[in-house]
């Protein structure tokens, strides 16, 4: 039998392994019970599951493609050959996490934002729906377009590693029958449930080894992984400046005249500026002190990018990203050696 949480195989005898339970009878295993009664991550699986493994598996199901993007966290939720490895199969996109962007942000403008991001990422889908966790909103929109595009088949709901896959299914079925946390890693297996008339299979999330999450204490998500609407955080500069976002990373910013810097982070992570000539003196000397959390490795990559007039998002996977208008002509953004840092047109 299947953990009916996770969907890993239940077993009583290895208690660090996928689907542990004491009790030969249980419908979840210990480390689900553990993280719905009491958000207690008793075993990390947030490596581990083989990324390859689950795109195959998806691939040869004759299945809808429901494929579910964090909308805060957009560029980590593209996955790497989706075209080629799904090709041919109809896809709907649902983006989850509206509620975390500001209001001021329209639909159309947030719709016009994810269909050039996917021409620019070379992906076609059939169908975009917006789901908002907090209203619940965007729930019917996605049963609609289901039940449109699947002709009767099963709906394979797949994507990145909290992106909200779990979250999604028990909002449409109306009950927490699926384990859903803010770790990686929560899904271990291929689950099915009938919502209605429709039958969907939860897919374990595919690892985001770029992304900032993996590389921190699973205890910090609670300060990197914003919970309510990210209100921005505006700096007006006029010379050069550098802004540390905790001890995770680093924006360096040159300004001739005048610019704008523009963050989009989680409440709880403090984002402390001065100017770039003491940026190296502050980190070598408060990192670990004044500038937490900090990731796995204190070793950091640079990314540079030289910019005209438009206005410009610096995006850290997993993080957030800052916005940088006016005349500030070279960026760079410091951050552990193995996270990606993306410069795209900017959404807002």
């Amino acid at each position: 039998m299947k953990c009916i949480g996770c969907g890993a195989f239940l077993q009583t005898t290895d208690k660090n392994a996928p689907g542990y339970t004491p009790k030969a009878d249980a419908q979840y295993c210990q480390r689900c019970f553990r993280l719905i009664h009491y958000d207690d991550l008793t075993v990390s699986m947030k490596t581990g599951i083989d990324p390859d493994q689950v795109m195959e598996e998806v691939s040869r199901m004759d299945a809808l493609v429901v494929w579910v993007v964090d909308l805060f966290d957009f560029e980590a939720g593209m996955i790497p050959g989706l075209s080629r490895r799904l090709a041919g199969r109809d896809i709907i996109l649902v983006c989850t996490k509206r509620d975390l962007l500001p209001d001021t942000l329209s639909h159309e403008r947030t719709a016009q934002f994810v269909f050039q991001r996917l021409k620019e990422y070379g992906i076609s889908i059939k169908e975009l729906v917006f789901v908002s966790g907090k209203e619940k909103a965007g729930l019917q929109e996605v049963m609609a377009a289901v039940r449109k595009h699947s002709s009767g088949k099963e709906a394979a709901v797949i994507g990145r590693a909290n992106s909200g896959k779990s979250t999604l299914l028990n909002a449409l079925a109306g009950n927490a029958v699926l384990t859903a946390s803010r770790y990686p890693g929560t899904t271990l297996g291929f689950t099915r449930m009938k919502i209605e008339d429709v039958t969907f299979v939860d897919t374990p999330g595919i690892e985001i080894g770029n992304s900032m999450i993996m590389h921190v204490q699973e205890a910090d998500l609670k300060t990197i992984l914003p919970e309510a609407t990210v209100n921005p955080t505006v700096f007006q500069i006029h010379e050069d400046q550098s802004y540390a976002a905790g001890g995770l990373a680093r924006l360096d910013v040159t300004c001739r005249s005048s610019a704008t810097v523009t963050w989009y982070v989680s409440r709880r992570l403090y984002l402390h500026r001065t100017r770039l000539s003491k940026a190296d003196a502050l980190w070598q000397n408060q990192y670990g002190k004044l500038l937490v959390p900090v990731a796995d490795s204190a070793k950091m990559r640079s990314y540079t990018y030289s910019r005209g007039n438009e206005k410009t998002d610096a995006v850290i996977d997993g993080l957030g990203w800052a916005c940088i208008s006016g005349d500030a002509p070279v960026i760079t953004v410091r951050v552990p050696e193995h996270v990606n840092v993306t410069f795209r047109k900017a959404m807002m």
